[in-house]
């Protein structure tokens, strides 16, 4: 059985969505993000990956293994281009839902879609990019050097955003948030790469 989490500033957006009457897009969101988590959990499956929990977060979620676990670079890659192609099959679909949400559905898809693919990890984009990279040439320094490209592009747009304050408040949260998730990525590299140096035995 899958634990499935909510962060807390995610929960803490749905609340205020929910107050401030914005309960049909509240809705929109969480099936979105549901179904594009289910497409990675769909193609974990497949490739017989073991999922131990996942943290559902405003631009999609956080899916750790169990302990010990090691999935191939190749299995990790599917595994990320899941969430994406369920997002497009749902953005594909969105002409036949009924009128009064097919816009903002379909808004909801691209913007989903869009943000996971960029390159940046752990976003779904960058974790394609990444382990592509390692599977060509499983070097421990390629991770490293990706996280950290990864924290530098990240902070640029924080800072961006920052500086259209209070317009970009939403985007604030959201590019603040995955800076946290960044940075606790490139505090970890060192630890990650020792693990797979030590542990893992890669099938790719």
């Amino acid at each position: 059985m899958v634990n499935i989490r909510i962060h807390p500033v995610f929960l803490a957006m749905l609340l205020i969505w929910a107050l401030s009457g914005h309960i049909a897009y509240y809705f929109l969101v969480l099936v979105s993000l549901l179904w594009h988590e289910a497409g990675h959990l769909l193609f974990a499956w497949l490739r017989g990956v073991k999922v131990r929990r996942v943290t559902m977060l405003p631009f999609g979620a956080n899916i750790q293994f169990p302990t010990g676990q090691a999935p191939s670079y190749t299995s990790l890659m599917w595994i990320a281009i899941g969430g994406p192609l369920f997002t497009l099959i749902a953005y594909a679909g969105s002409p036949f839902i009924p009128t009064i949400v097919q816009k903002e559905f379909a808004f909801i898809q691209l913007t989903l879609l869009l943000v996971n693919l960029l390159p940046i990890y752990p976003l779904d984009g960058g974790q394609i990019l990444c382990n592509f990279l390692l599977k060509m040439n499983p070097k421990k320094k390629i991770y490293e050097y990706y996280i950290s490209l990864s924290l530098i592009f990240i902070t640029i747009i924080v800072v961006v955003i920052l500086l259209m304050l209070p317009q970009s408040i939403f985007l604030a949260v959201l590019s603040l948030l995955l800076w946290s998730e960044v940075m606790g990525e490139w505090r970890f590299r060192k630890y990650r790469s020792a693990f797979e140096k030590v542990v893992m035995n890669r099938l790719t």
